[in-house]
């Protein structure tokens, strides 16, 4: 009995238990691991600014809300965290904006410890990565650039930060919000200024919005799009597909999206805005936000229905592959549509850009924008009749935590208890997301021998 309990014994049943693992299985233990470590630090009293515990659910709402750069409170950062606890937030926000395998494996690189072709294997799939090779490479580039953007994204924002907060304080505001732009979290601590206002305070500053703005679409297009423009420059032709693929999307939906805002808003919800620059400082703000991050302009309420739903599919497609972002994916988006168009053209292939997409991506694609409405239709049927709230912001709640977004039309601090542990998983999901959250709960060993006999049906 005691010689079973030994340390030895138990690191060397430990080490067979990780080996038996799958590369998905180890990233969700991994995140979930990281959530509930921070959400104790969080519990305790040093962690708050009133010095008093906060309950472990709520803590575990705020860590799986930073870790999956969503964004949505229970509380005003600024306001009910104290220094320590907010660092503790940055932390979690850095790490689950750019991978802890990323991290690890940067971090084995400087020893002399061989990284395995399993880390490997790990590595690529927390990163998207399309190719296996060079993840020690991808590693170095991904952090290397992570701290340089994120870096002159501070010092930028110092110039607004340190004139009305001090030096201290401005620069850790700085790298704060640097960082959380740049990982898509949208956690803020503009409360500072105002509880609970996030941008609304700063809406016309040209300064704190377009370096936000630039921050968010870097790190939402993705490390390979990253690599590509670092090594073909303005040689478009050059790219991957699916660089060219995100770099299209990301610029049409944000030309289409702002016009769109524009010319529903203009006098309504844009009408606290003092001259057009102001309205299109806003509008970009918000459709920038609403795709990546929760950084909110204006208040989400005052917005029209229509404005609301285009905010919708805004936050439920997100970012890329592979990015800091969340969402069923910008190519995945497109696929689909792809697919369509396919379909009615009455062609066998699916085409983009001079190259044909294979067919697990599109069957790929086709589950996860199922899945994802599927939790979503769920999500929501159980919200509403546990809150008994109306359907327009349970909704756009779910999806905010599903994409990571982290707009909200403001009932996440009126929800259950209840309601708080189903936007907490669905907010873990969309983090590890769907594809990888499925083949983590199953394995396949199973080898088809055989392919059962073609029956054709109809559909549609």
């Amino acid at each position: 009995m005691g010689e079973s309990l030994k340390p030895s014994n138990i690191a060397e049943r430990i080490r067979k238990t990780i080996n038996r693992l799958s590369f998905t299985q180890i990233l969700v233990l991994g995140y979930l691991g990281l959530v509930l470590v921070s959400a104790v630090i969080l519990v305790l009293p040093i962690s708050s600014r009133s010095g008093e515990i906060t309950p472990i659910g709520e803590c575990i709402f705020m860590t799986t809300s930073a870790l999956s750069g969503t964004g949505l409170v229970l509380y005003d950062t600024y306001s009910h965290w104290s220094f320590f606890g907010q660092f503790i937030i940055l932390i979690v926000i850095q790490v689950g904006g750019i991978g802890f395998m990323s991290m690890t494996v940067f971090a084995l690189s400087f020893t002399n410890k061989k990284i395995s072709l399993r880390q490997r294997v790990t590595m690529r799939e927390s990163v998207s990565s399309i190719s296996g090779g060079g993840v020690v490479k991808s590693a170095r580039f991904i952090l290397n650039g992570t701290i340089l953007v994120e870096t002159i994204g501070a010092a930028i924002l110092c110039f607004f930060y340190i004139p009305r907060c001090g030096v201290g304080k401005g620069i850790f505001f700085s790298f704060f919000h640097s960082i959380s732009a740049f990982c898509t979290a949208g956690i803020d601590l503009m409360g500072y200024f105002e509880p609970g206002s996030s941008l609304c305070t700063a809406y016309d500053n040209l300064v704190v919005n377009l370096t936000l703005i630039i921050l968010l679409n870097i790190g939402g297009i993705g490390f390979i799009a990253w690599d590509d423009i670092v090594h073909n420059k303005w040689h478009f032709k050059k790219y991957r597909l699916q660089s060219k693929i995100v770099l299209m999307i990301t610029l049409i939906f944000y030309i289409a999206a702002t016009l769109i805002t524009l010319l529903l808003e203009w006098n309504d919800g844009l009408g606290f805005a003092d001259g057009a620059g102001d309205k299109v400082l806003v509008t970009s703000m918000l459709v920038t936000s609403g795709r990546d991050a929760g950084f909110a302009p204006l208040v989400v309420n005052t917005l029209k229905p229509a404005t609301i739903m285009l905010l919708l599919v805004l936050m439920f497609v997100g970012g890329a592959p592979g990015s800091t972002a969340c969402g069923i994916k910008t190519t995945t988006f497109t696929v689909m549509v792809l697919t369509i168009v396919s379909v009615f053209r009455k062609r066998k292939n699916v085409e983009c850009f001079g190259r044909r997409i294979d067919d697990g991506t599109v069957r790929n694609s086709c589950c996860v924008i199922t899945l994802y409405l599927a939790v979503v239709i769920l999500s929501a049927i159980m919200i509403c009749g546990i809150d008994d709230q109306q359907l327009t912001p349970v909704v756009f709640e779910i999806v905010s935590a599903i994409s990571s977004c982290g707009l909200s039309m403001g009932i996440t601090a009126d929800l259950s208890e209840v309601s708080h542990t189903i936007l907490t998983a669905i907010m873990f999901f969309g983090r590890i997301g769907g594809i990888t959250f499925i083949v983590s709960l199953t394995h396949s060993n199973t080898k088809i021998k055989s392919q059962l006999p073609e029956e054709k049906i109809m559909v549609g």
